[in-house]
């Protein structure tokens, strides 16, 4: 009998999760309190972005928050952005903001991100809350990364003392991903495309998570067998009559060797709009309890 992987479902836990944050919401509103509130700033009209787009607010709808989505044309002025950032800031009714990424060239994204407000910021990117994660800090989490520990917490895979590999170094995933796994005591090692002998890194891992944006990279033989595998990665590819979605992960092989691993789609992509919802949610809560407090 052939060894096969078990699935990381994050469409179920996406799912589960989902419905009790709209009974958490559904209760506040109950009581007489407003809905959470989140903004989302789409610029132009990449197909990718508007299909997100779309994506979070229909989730936003079913889990009772309230959407402020606001759509820009591809020229807009970063002081129109910058501007329309400090009125949400400031803005009662929103507790989450957040700017599509990718932007066009003529903006600065990184001065739009910087200008929400830390307790706003939805995306978990600011610097403030990436410090917060840093010095284990209670604060917003970046998503991607925050919804990778939560599907492995969900199947309650053990992190304490075990040696994990990321692959991929970015702001959004990588170097987050990398801290929250230190924060449950797992050893880790950030892996990249300058990494000398990348599968003798790699075969070492028990905690294998892939983020590199190269459709099928991780393959069997950089694979410790009985590793658990998390691909981030989302690639579309052609395929005959157009095109379909593929992780970062020669899927099919590594399951054969793998502990668990995360499908493409149906994994790491529904915990990363769950968890936008999670920070809006936990942006309200504490703007509620600060407010019955004082």
């Amino acid at each position: 009998m052939t060894h096969r992987a078990e699935i990381l479902d994050g469409k179920a836990l996406a799912q589960t999760m989902q419905a009790e944050l709209a009974q958490e919401v559904a209760g506040w509103v109950n009581q007489g309190h407003r809905a959470p509130g989140l903004a989302v700033l789409m610029v132009g009209d990449n197909p990718a972005s508007a299909a997100y787009v779309r994506n979070k607010e229909r989730a936003c709808e079913r889990a009772g928050i309230a959407s402020f989505g606001t759509h820009f044309p591809v020229d807009v002025a970063q002081e129109t952005l910058m501007q329309i950032i400090s009125e949400l800031n400031q803005d009662d009714r929103v507790d989450g903001i957040l700017v599509q990424l990718p932007l066009p060239p003529h903006l600065d994204s990184v001065a739009l991100l910087n200008h929400i407000h830390p307790d706003k910021d939805a995306d978990g990117l600011h610097p403030v809350n990436l410090g917060r994660l840093v010095r284990g800090e209670p604060g917003l989490r970046s998503c991607t990364p925050a919804g990778v520990m939560q599907l492995l917490a969900a199947h309650q895979i053990p992190l304490a003392g075990k040696q994990a590999v990321v692959v991929g170094r970015s702001i959004l995933v990588g170097k987050p991903v990398a801290l929250m796994l230190v924060e449950e005591n797992a050893t880790v090692a950030i892996a990249h495309s300058r990494t000398t002998d990348l599968a003798a890194v790699t075969q070492q891992a028990d905690v294998l998570v892939a983020a590199i944006g190269k459709p099928g990279f991780i393959t069997a033989d950089m694979v410790k067998p009985r590793a658990v595998v998390v691909d981030v990665g989302i690639n579309r590819v052609a395929s005959e009559g157009g095109s379909r979605l593929v992780g970062d992960v020669d899927y099919d092989a590594v399951a054969a060797t793998a502990s668990w691993i995360t499908p493409v789609p149906g994994g790491i992509g529904p915990m990363t709009v769950t968890m936008l919802l999670y920070n809006t949610v936990w942006s309200y809560r504490r703007r509620l309890s600060e407010r019955e407090s004082s």
